[in-house]
């Protein structure tokens, strides 16, 4: 909708898109209530069978996934994580290896931290 210093309205599934699903982090403008250093918010809109490019190395953040709806495959060097029930989640740290799968068409809130500048995987 739109940004204020203090308040910002809007719809996940509508403003994702603009920013490959990222709707809260270092990216948004300061001033913009959805601005931050600490944290970043994702709501991941994943058709059947999509998947990362690449698998993440050397990742400098933490993360948690949250799954809405679908199931949704993450796989670390050691182990792969199927999130299947609405709630279902995962957290890995800093320096976690990582890449996902979409076993079902899903939807996935994603939180990392801190919000890291210039940090970006391609794929």
């Amino acid at each position: 909708m739109s940004p204020t210093n203090d308040v910002y309205v809007g719809n996940a599934g509508q403003d994702a898109p603009a920013d490959q699903g990222w709707i809260l982090g270092h990216f948004r403008e300061v001033g913009d209530a959805r601005h931050s250093d600490a944290v970043e918010v994702k709501w991941g809109v994943h058709p059947r069978g999509d998947e990362r490019a690449r698998w993440v190395t050397g990742e400098e953040r933490t993360a948690l996934l949250v799954l809405v709806s679908g199931r949704f495959r993450v796989d670390f060097p050691d182990r792969s994580v199927i999130l299947a029930e609405q709630g279902d989640y995962v957290v890995w740290g800093k320096g976690v290896d990582h890449s996902w799968y979409a076993e079902e068409e899903s939807v996935l809130l994603t939180v990392r931290w801190p919000s890291v500048p210039g940090y970006r995987v391609a794929g």
